[in-house]
């Protein structure tokens, strides 16, 4: 499981893991099992960990007070799942995360990854170019949502996130892109024309 990981932050920094570096991080990283529908965080928790996904997938979402679900974020393998703001303000969390499918993580608590981080400093740079990737990304989703007609928004997401669409089901997706299945069948529907 571990080597997915490391392959992961390989990727992300400019000089390769030594194998010091590399023992710490498994040292750190506990494997953790989720059966489909099984709770990685429920809301009014605080966020303890954060996990890699090595396998499998997982959706975040809110529940609002008629019971709609509204998803904020959708992971598969080598996306990392947590509330940041749960994490870092130690607050109970709005959301809740589950597994969509029988999902495999490593996880880790903060303060281990803080702790981590101070012994090697290319996870420093990793989280770095993560959190740069995911403002751009957030802001890209966030200007999306009010200026782009739904057609356009699904038109982005196929394009840019081809994989959800095999693993995530139609309701999820248009839960994510802010309409309804009936919207997102009548703009698949006109797409296949």
């Amino acid at each position: 499981m571990h080597n997915n990981l490391l392959a992961y932050i390989n990727q992300h920094i400019s000089s390769p893991l030594t194998s010091e570096e590399e023992v710490l991080i498994k040292a750190a990283f506990q494997p953790k099992k989720l059966r489909k529908k099984q709770y990685f965080l429920q809301e009014g928790a605080v966020c303890k960990y954060v996990g890699f996904i090595v396998k499998g997938a997982m959706r975040q979402y809110s529940v609002d007070e008629k019971g709609v679900e509204h998803i904020v974020h959708l992971y598969i393998e080598n996306y990392w799942a947590a509330d940041r703001e749960s994490s870092i303000m130690l607050t109970p969390s709005k959301y809740n995360i589950d597994a969509w499918e029988d999902t495999e993580l490593l996880i880790i608590t903060r303060a281990e990854m803080l702790d981590l981080m101070g012994k090697i400093p290319a996870l420093v740079e990793m989280i770095r170019i993560m959190d740069e990737r995911n403002a751009i990304a957030n802001q890209r989703r966030l200007n999306a949502t009010i200026s782009n007609t739904a057609e356009k928004n699904y038109g982005e997401f196929v394009e840019n996130h081809p994989q959800f669409i095999q693993r995530f089901p139609q309701h999820i997706i248009a839960s994510y892109l802010g309409i309804t299945k009936e919207t997102l069948s009548r703009i698949k529907k006109q797409a296949m024309k």
